[in-house]
């Protein structure tokens, strides 16, 4: 084999990995999120777990990003410890359709028919309508189809140079030589495993083994300690993804190493016990890519089905190796950040599905905060004040934590569709942030008059009490509307904050008449001012939400020329909505 040959042979490999690469970032894309959303939720039985690990491990054609993400699962609480094994036996199945589609590439035959079953006779094909679509199209679901096409077609150019590259080694004395020493069980194992290491990928693997078949210098004796070798070292990347995680995800990713050593061990005492007692014809043949692909789907099914009735024991193991420490429970809004798990960024369509579900949950809080600082007025008491305090706090972790994982996200290529929802959440996590700080700002004034018992007249108290109920509504109303992404409800936002307005106008004036009358002191008057200014901007940052997830539906990005264009005097709905508020938030 010549220095050339070798060159060949490795960019085959680089064409290769980077077709795999390509295909899989295309159906992750095409997905949506929907698999990452299938695998958290259809985990209840184990038989239908190990179905749905498979089928989406089939599908992202990676048994690696199948159980990183069930690892970051785990590490975010969205899939029990007991949950996540069905799925890791799962996709130790389904990681062998790579395989058979590789071994279709054996299919010799002059009828032309049979000739287009190769998948190298096809794969051209896939890359000229897979290029033309990426070059002319703008829709982002026939570029992913097209990306799927194009990398299945990179990857079969790859397979294909690789074994052209290989077939010489045939003739090598030195290769001749050499091979039969990877016969031995353990050290044939052991370059399996370290293949496997080093490419991060059993698919790649079985595939660079399933190429170096087709020179016929390679039998079953070889084959089959490297395969299960290779099982093994499809738990490095697992591993290293639980560095740092939760208690939970690191026995996630030890349920998957145990898995797979026991059942390498079962499968090696098995097959060579049996071969000591009755030789296995077997073990003579030479391999082919067809042959590898039927040995390797079945060591992983015969694993499965052994393993499978003592996954409690596996999740026992784990837990004997990392055990628990006494830690107190932590919040429900607590663990909501955790749903910002680095693993997730390799399916960006899913990371920016949870980043929502943690912007939801921040907006939650916001809301809290700012209805616990109202309520104050109507009774103070030390707790709630602390709790509105707290609330703040967790709201500005959440724009810092959410923040930091939005910048990271908008670095992957994601769909159209998820950079609109990208777009809103940063533009919007900023004022629910400062919404937070307004109801902090109000518990401060409150625990003022507490401290120096002062108390607003009869008069001020019903205008507040008013003022009170339009900001609990137009904050309900914001926030329901952007947790369920109704845009009707974002609509009658504006015309409730124009009302809010006029209202904060209207008691400023009324406590400028009562100060002239000597029935309200200058010190609660500052107070009143402090109280309203801050609801008054509460609304305004009602508002900004509001907007920001109508411009985004609508491709605006003016807001100061979309609320003109909202306010314009002929504009009869949004005038309509804007007394019908009036009439409802009347003064006393």
């Amino acid at each position: 084999m010549s220095f050339f040959d070798l060159l060949t042979m490795v960019g085959g490999l680089a064409l290769f990995l980077y077709g795999m690469s390509m295909m899989g970032d295309g159906l992750t894309k095409a997905s949506g999120g929907r698999l990452e959303t299938i695998l958290g939720k259809l985990t209840s039985n184990p038989v239908k777990a190990v179905l749905v690990g498979a089928g989406v491990t089939a599908m992202v054609q990676s048994s690696s990003a199948t159980t990183v993400m069930v690892v970051g699962f785990v590490n975010s609480g969205i899939m029990k410890l007991e949950q996540a094994v069905g799925i890791i036996m799962g996709a130790n199945i389904g990681t062998t359709i790579t395989a058979w589609i590789l071994s279709a590439t054996g299919i010799d035959s002059d009828l032309f028919l049979v000739q287009m079953l190769n998948p190298t006779s096809f794969s051209p094909i896939l890359a000229i309508v897979g290029t033309a679509i990426l070059l002319f199209s703008h829709k982002d679901r026939q570029k992913n189809v097209a990306t799927i096409m194009v990398g299945f077609a990179i990857l079969m150019f790859g397979m294909d140079t690789m074994s052209g590259a290989v077939k010489p080694l045939a003739e090598t004395p030195e290769f001749a030589r050499v091979l039969p020493r990877f016969s031995n069980p353990i050290l044939g194992m052991l370059v399996g495993l370290l293949m496997c290491a080093v490419l991060q990928s059993s698919s790649v693997s079985v595939g660079i083994l399933q190429s170096l078949s087709l020179t016929g210098a390679i039998g079953f004796n070889t084959v089959i300690p490297i395969i299960l070798g290779q099982n093994i070292g499809a738990c490095v990347p697992t591993i290293l993804s639980s560095i740092g995680a939760r208690k939970d995800a690191k026995r996630a990713a030890l349920v998957h190493l145990y898995f797979n050593i026991i059942g390498t061990a079962i499968i090696m005492l098995g097959v060579y016990s049996l071969n000591a007692i009755t030789p296995l014809a077997i073990m003579e043949h030479t391999a082919s890519p067809l042959g590898i692909a039927v040995i390797h789907t079945l060591f992983k099914v015969i694993i499965t089905i052994c393993l499978l009735p003592f996954s409690k024991g596996l999740v026992r193991l784990a837990s004997l190796t990392v055990r628990n420490n006494p830690v107190s429970e932590s919040a429900p809004e607590d663990r909501a950040l955790s749903l910002l798990d680095a693993r997730f960024l390799e399916t960006p369509s899913y990371a920016v599905e949870q980043s929502r579900a943690v912007a939801v949950v921040m907006a939650g809080l916001a809301e809290e905060a700012m209805n616990t600082a109202m309520s104050l007025l109507d009774e103070y008491s030390e707790e709630a004040a602390r709790r509105v305090q707290q609330l703040e706090e967790k709201v500005d972790l959440f724009e810092d934590e959410l923040g930091t994982y939005l910048v990271k996200l908008s670095s992957r290529t994601i769909s159209g569709k998820d950079s609109h929802t990208l777009s809103t959440i940063l533009h919007c996590i900023s004022d629910i942030e400062r919404i937070s700080d307004h109801a902090l700002n109000v518990m401060e004034s409150v625990r003022e008059m507490h401290e120096k018992e002062l108390e607003f007249s009869e008069k001020a108290t019903k205008e507040l009490q008013v003022f009170r109920r339009a900001i609990h509504d137009i904050l309900n109303l914001t926030m329901l509307s952007f947790r369920e992404e109704n845009l009707e409800l974002a609509r009658q936002v504006e015309p409730l904050e124009e009302v809010i307005d006029g209202l904060n106008m209207d008691i400023k004036q009324r406590h400028v008449k009562r100060l002239r009358k000597g029935k309200c002191t200058i010190e609660l008057g500052f107070v009143l001012t402090d109280i309203i200014t801050n609801f008054e901007r509460v609304s305004d940052h009602c508002s900004n939400i509001a907007v920001c997830l109508l411009q985004v539906s609508e491709d605006e990005f003016d807001t100061h020329a979309y609320i003109d264009g909202l306010k314009r005097g002929d504009n009869v709905d949004f005038r309509g909505k804007v007394m019908a508020y009036g009439e409802r938030y009347q003064l006393p």
